[in-house]
């Protein structure tokens, strides 16, 4: 029989919250690991949960690999096929990109969860949080950080 290994237990004894303003030039990944760490640093939490939120539906989030660039770029073709930009949507108001972009956040997600253990983000090696602009043109994503330990 497989056991859990206890790292950490206690009262939940703090909590923070985040804002990360992100501007996008157009469709793809923007790496935010970096920013979102520093947050946790600044926290000072050893232990606890941080949820990242986007406050959008045509944008999301992804923890995906950091290493090769080209799994970024599979990803959008893969995107691309799964919700292409001519398939006659029935909405349309806000362009031919909007739609699409509602289903790829579908498909991804708006939230992350993330343990933290000892400080630090309990991601593995390879692994990387992203924002995935959605639309063609420019745009001001706004990202809400809520950690919660001790």
């Amino acid at each position: 029989m497989r056991r859990v290994e206890m790292i950490a237990q206690g009262p939940l004894a703090r909590q923070a919250t985040g804002r990360l303003v992100v501007d996008t030039t157009s469709p793809g990944f923007t790496e935010i690991t970096a920013e979102v760490a520093g947050f946790v640093r600044e926290a000072g939490l050893r232990h606890g949960l941080l949820t990242v939120f986007c406050r959008h539906t045509s944008a999301s989030l992804t923890i995906q690999e950091n290493a090769d660039p080209d799994v970024r770029t599979d990803l959008m073709t893969a995107l691309d096929r799964l919700a292409p930009r001519d398939a006659g949507y029935v909405h349309g108001i806000e362009g031919p990109d909007d739609m699409p972009a509602h289903i790829r956040t579908l498909l991804t997600d708006a939230a992350l969860t993330i343990p933290l253990v000892d400080g630090r983000l309990a991601l593995g090696t390879w692994q990387g949080i992203y924002l995935i602009e959605h639309r063609d043109r420019p745009h001001r994503r706004e990202i809400v950080l809520s950690l919660v330990g001790g």
